[in-house]
């Protein structure tokens, strides 16, 4: 039997120990919830990345009449900044374990989350109140699809936003909210990122 085993035995099996085993540390060690958040944010970089280009191809063209953009843009993009800035006042609290510090930060980054996107409608209203209709010329056009896409996403985070506030008001433990807040701030800050170049691309251009 050892002969007939020896005959059918693949040598390429042959000599071949258990498989080994991966070092400590080099594992998939990435939450769900973040490899979604990494999918999420490279799917939205490359919308906005397509936005960008085409806008720059289609000023070029001799129908391009550009705008005034609204001054209350400034003072939405501060409203977005002190957001951003109050996810990471939150997430130095989390870190703490500080509740109270926490609940103001969740406050003040959703409030003022909200307070943009309600200055980003009164410039909408303020621009069909100057007769800068989107249909009247593609920069227009633009100024309407840039802001409701950023908008839409900015809308969607704070869905997020919400389901962390729900949970740290059901008092549960803030080991287990961390995550969720630290995946928000990132989102906000990408987000502020993303406006600041969609902001500096509608002034200069």
């Amino acid at each position: 039997m050892s002969l007939l085993r020896q005959l059918f035995e693949k040598p390429w099996h042959a000599d071949q120990g258990p498989p080994a085993s991966l070092p400590a540390g080099s594992a998939f060690s990435l939450s769900t919830p973040t490899v979604g958040l990494r999918l999420v944010l490279a799917v939205v970089t490359v919308l906005f990345s397509l936005i960008v280009v085409a806008y720059g191809d289609r000023m070029t063209v001799w129908d391009w009449r550009p705008f005034p953009e609204p001054l209350l843009l400034w003072l939405n993009t501060l409203m977005l900044v002190f957001s951003s800035l109050a996810w990471h006042w939150t997430c130095i609290n989390v870190r703490r374990g500080s509740l109270e510090g926490v609940k103001m930060g969740l406050l003040a980054g959703g409030g003022s989350a909200v307070a943009f996107l309600l200055g980003q409608y009164w410039a909408w209203q303020q621009m069909i109140a100057l007769g800068y209709y989107a249909d009247s010329n593609p920069a227009n056009a633009f100024f309407y699809l840039v802001t409701a896409a950023h908008g839409l996403h900015l809308l969607g985070g704070l869905v997020a936003w919400g389901r962390t506030v729900a949970k740290v008001w059901r008092g549960e433990d803030l080991a287990r909210v961390r995550l969720s807040v630290e995946l928000c701030a990132v989102y906000w800050h990408f987000l502020l990122v993303v406006w600041l170049v969609l902001f500096a691309l509608l002034l200069f251009t």
